[in-house]
């Protein structure tokens, strides 16, 4: 893919971070970056410091660095602010900062050499991937440790990740991929490093997720709505459209397409049917589901804007390098803390229309816990423990990072935004709410088996056709865990979402 002037929007991230897609710079990059450090290069050789360039940084930023220092100063800043420590970044994270950090400098706004600039980009096309650790990051200036770790590597120092997997040093890989280290100048050092781009990447990575698993999570609830023999009626569109809410009606309108053929709901259909108030759990899907769905999208606006951003402190404008605060994490903060809110809420739904199925005071005929032979057998019953643990963990993660600051840098930096921290939870999060819908969608369908000789709707009996090509129906008592695994890989690789599309078309 091309990195030009303009933004890159949420498939290039994606494509980039998870799928391997090389990368290069655009003609009009190449022409932004060159007028740029035109600029840089004449105000370095001017008398009078300017920040970032010619003097510290932070609370250093007072000391003017005289000119045959000043590279120094570049890999100075580099090796000090690669200070990271703890378990090793995911590698889609990193290439996504990586590929978000090659999109700022692209902007013109930087100040960076062009070398520098496609060295970058040729470490991705390459498959290198620096060493990043967990801790380290504020959210302010930027993420800096992160960034530096991934500088480091850029000038040959430090350890990266291969194509394969292999942890090896950068110097080496560098060189195997026909690439040299880069020899830092005036400004660059502070340009690779100043940027929300970890946030902002891993922010990217759970929208796409997420509004994957909103579709999962239609799915396993109108399943549940067929196995616990609940009504179709609440999700009509005229009811939904007396609250005009956009993911709720998206929600409710893939439920009832999911549910539009079902043999199982039309069985109770009938006017003798007294099953207007299902609980909660099942009723109010689309307003959960749908409150969710509006929340990812607002997430979404603000990440487009994010992308749409040149997050450098000093910055290159308009012939001149102007200090300011634009690599404060906080808006991409706030969102990233609502969408663990979300997720827990989701799962939270989901583990209570689980729960329904095993206890049978209200499963409406089915046997306790789903089991073979009740007693003899513990059925689904631990599955739910496991749901249940998993969403009480999503409640602590919801808990807010972005309301925490602690001063750093001599209280120069004295407010921060913790918005990594609060990425970081998020993808645990993510990782979370996929295993609770996994686990609905292995109960429901065990469920639909037991209501048999009535049929699921064809949308449910795809879903449950799927887990059974790796997971057995209904019967004695099996080892569970690797079941819940297929189940949890059907989730998170979009394949129930796409057994169900290839049946009924797309979901909303």
């Amino acid at each position: 893919m091309t990195v030009g002037v303009g933004p890159l929007d949420f498939t290039d991230v994606v494509a980039v971070a998870r799928g391997g897609a090389t990368v290069e710079l655009g003609a009009d990059a190449v022409a932004a970056i060159q007028a740029a450090r035109t600029t840089v290069e004449e105000l370095a050789a001017a008398p009078t410091p300017a920040y970032g360039i010619s003097t510290g940084f932070g609370a250093l930023a007072t000391r003017h660095i005289p000119t045959d220092r000043r590279a120094q100063l570049q890999r100075s800043l580099v090796r000090s602010h690669a200070a990271g420590s703890g378990p090793e970044v995911e590698r889609e994270v990193v290439r996504a900062l990586m590929l978000l950090r090659l999109s700022t400098l692209a902007t013109g706004h930087t100040g960076v050499r062009l070398q520098t600039a496609q060295t970058l980009a040729g470490m991705l096309s390459h498959g290198i991937t620096p060493v990043v650790h967990e801790y380290g990051s504020l959210g302010c200036s930027g993420d800096l440790a992160p960034l530096a770790h991934c500088a480091l590597a850029l000038i040959g120092e430090g350890d990266v990740t291969d194509r394969h997997g292999v942890r090896r040093p950068a110097a080496v890989a560098l060189s195997e991929a026909g690439l040299a280290p880069v020899e830092l100048e005036a400004k660059e050092g502070l340009a690779l490093i100043n940027g929300t781009d970890g946030m902002l990447g891993m922010l990217v990575l759970a929208i796409a997720d997420l509004r994957m698993l909103l579709k999962a999570a239609d799915v396993t609830a109108a399943m549940s709505v067929e196995g616990q023999l609940g009504t179709d009626r609440v999700f009509a569109e005229d009811l939904q459209a007396l609250r005009p809410h956009p993911g709720q009606a998206a929600s409710a309108r893939n439920l009832r397409r999911i549910l539009a053929d079902s043999a199982i709901v039309a069985s109770h259909r009938g006017p003798d049917c007294t099953r207007v108030q299902d609980a909660y759990s099942l009723r109010c899907s689309p307003q959960v589901h749908g409150g969710a769905r509006d929340t990812v999208d607002h997430a979404a606006l603000v990440a487009g804007r994010e992308l749409a951003s040149a997050i450098d402190n000093p910055v290159v404008l308009d012939g001149r390098v102007e200090s300011n605060g634009n690599f404060h994490g906080a808006p991409v903060a706030y969102v990233l803390d609502f969408l663990a809110i979300v997720a827990a809420d989701v799962a939270s739904i989901s583990e209570r229309r689980t729960d329904r199925f095993l206890d049978k005071t209200r499963s409406h005929g089915l046997p306790p816990f789903l089991a073979g032979d009740p007693g003899v057998d513990s059925g689904l019953m631990i599955a739910q423990y496991t749901q249940a643990a998993i969403v009480s963990e999503l409640k602590r993660l919801a808990a807010p990072a972005s309301v925490d600051s602690i001063p750093s840098s001599a209280m120069q930096e004295d407010h921060v935004s913790m918005g990594w921290s609060a990425a970081r939870k998020l993808r645990r999060s993510v990782d979370g709410l996929t295993r609770v819908i996994a686990i609905e969608y292995l109960t429901a369908a065990r469920a639909l088996d037991l209501r048999a000789p009535l049929q699921p709707s064809s949308a449910s009996a795809a879903a449950r056709d799927l887990l059974r090509r790796n997971v057995e129906g209904p019967g004695p008592d099996r080892h569970l865990a690797p079941e819940i695994e297929h189940a949890v890989q059907d989730v998170a690789s979009g394949a129930l979402v796409r057994a169900v599309e290839e049946t009924i078309g797309e979901l909303s």
